[in-house]
């Protein structure tokens, strides 16, 4: 039962990156304009992120050391301040949009508009960040979030042409669209797959739960169970939008028309599962991101930190997270709409890549940190030739956003 319920920091981790406001959006996108054609970049993205996951949970087993603190050490003060400075933005964008997303999700089921709610959703973030144990949050979130498989319930209820279906994932670029586009979403999908919070939080959450080296097996099931699980929640998302809004020719612009073919597929019973899942997935987005904030902080300056002590013990860590939570609801109080603060963040975390991978790379390979358990040929033949693809998606992020004005 324990080794079942540590599974659910995979879970809580791929569900709140891999399905946040942006993916859920953006995956909506893509599937009612290019049908499956980009299925493959989001099956990349998952094999991608579980071979660094897998990396950085290792790491923080077998060295007691996260993520960032090694960052620190590998790339120098000045560089590893660059890579701070940028996590940090993206953090505080994709947690601006996520209080956001939880709002619309809540607008969905109350009619309530959302800026009535983002308050009340920044005050839940900080009371379950200030009050309640990480274990606690992990398996609640996790298992909350689950509902989201409501997405591929909803796939087979719909009863599509599965032969259409099926030939829509090898029929390339449609020809309605421009090349710039197409690549710009196929770099947003890779970007939001493996966006450098996620392995912040998991490194740091195995720190959290005190992870030696038993407890590699249990980092193994993790990845192997909830990356995989994300992204076929992800999937399913854009096999929804194929079968309903692309026949349709609806441009998705809203949570709303994200949900509008499994209300479509399933009625009220699906939808409110369906709305239990945004929430939670939001919900534990919102965590990931002030967590991995309050991480990237406290780690690099060397201060106290993680929700194992109390807030007293780790004061200018919670206070990071206040602040970052704060800044979040300064910009949400403008107007600003969350699903375009998602896609910028997208970007701009594809952007930033190598400054997170590089390093874990370089230190699963170093005997001085790992001793024996160092990164065997495979995942380090894995591990390169996502270092490669991770660098070419970073230098193309900004060109194609410009070319294809962010794939309108």
């Amino acid at each position: 039962m324990k080794k079942f319920l540590g599974v659910f920091l995979g879970i809580l981790t791929a569900i709140g990156g891999f399905v946040d406001i942006g993916d859920l959006v953006t995956q909506s996108v893509v599937g009612s304009r290019f049908g499956l054609s980009l299925v493959w970049v989001t099956v990349l993205g998952v094999i991608g992120i579980v071979v660094f996951a897998q990396m950085s949970g290792r790491v923080a087993a077998i060295s007691g050391r996260a993520t960032f603190e090694i960052i620190r050490e590998r790339l120098g003060p000045r560089a590893g301040f660059l890579n701070l400075a940028a996590s940090f933005l993206i953090n505080l964008l994709t947690l601006t949009a996520e209080i956001g997303g939880v709002a619309l999700a809540l607008q969905l089921a109350s009619g309530i508009q959302p800026l009535l709610w983002i308050p009340v959703v920044a005050f839940a973030v900080w009371i379950v960040l200030w009050r309640v144990k990480f274990k606690i949050m992990e398996n609640v979130v996790g298992l909350a979030g689950l509902c989201l498989i409501a997405f591929a319930v909803a796939v087979f209820l719909l009863h599509p042409n599965w032969g259409e279906l099926g030939h829509s994932l090898i029929s390339g670029m449609p020809t309605s669209e421009h090349p710039s586009t197409y690549w710009y979403f196929a770099v947003s999908l890779f970007g939001a797959a493996l966006t450098p919070y996620e392995v912040f939080f998991y490194s740091s959450g195995a720190r959290e739960e005190k992870w030696t080296r038993k407890d590699l097996s249990l980092s193994r099931a993790n990845v192997l169970l909830g990356f995989p699980l994300g992204g076929a929640v992800s999937l399913s998302n854009a096999a929804c939008a194929a079968i309903v809004l692309l026949p349709l020719g609806i441009q998705v612009e809203s949570l709303s028309q994200v949900a509008l073919p499994v209300a479509q597929a399933g009625g009220v019973l699906l939808m409110v599962a369906l709305i239990v899942g945004i929430v939670a997935a939001t919900f534990g987005a919102a965590l990931e991101t002030s967590l991995s904030s309050g991480y990237a902080i406290a780690q690099y300056f060397g201060w106290s930190w993680g929700k194992f002590r109390r807030p007293a013990k780790a004061a200018r860590f919670h206070l990071v997270m206040i602040a970052t939570l704060v800044i979040a609801l300064g910009i949400l109080a403008t107007g600003a709409d969350p699903i375009e603060v998602t896609e910028a963040s997208v970007v701009l975390s594809a952007l930033a890549l190598p400054l997170t991978y590089l390093p874990i790379l370089i230190v699963a390979n170093d005997p001085q940190y790992m001793g024996k358990d160092v990164n065997g040929r495979v995942t380090n033949a894995f591990g390169l030739v996502f270092l490669v693809l991770i660098v070419v998606a970073s230098v193309a992020s900004i060109p194609l956003m410009i070319i294809s004005g962010m794939g309108a």
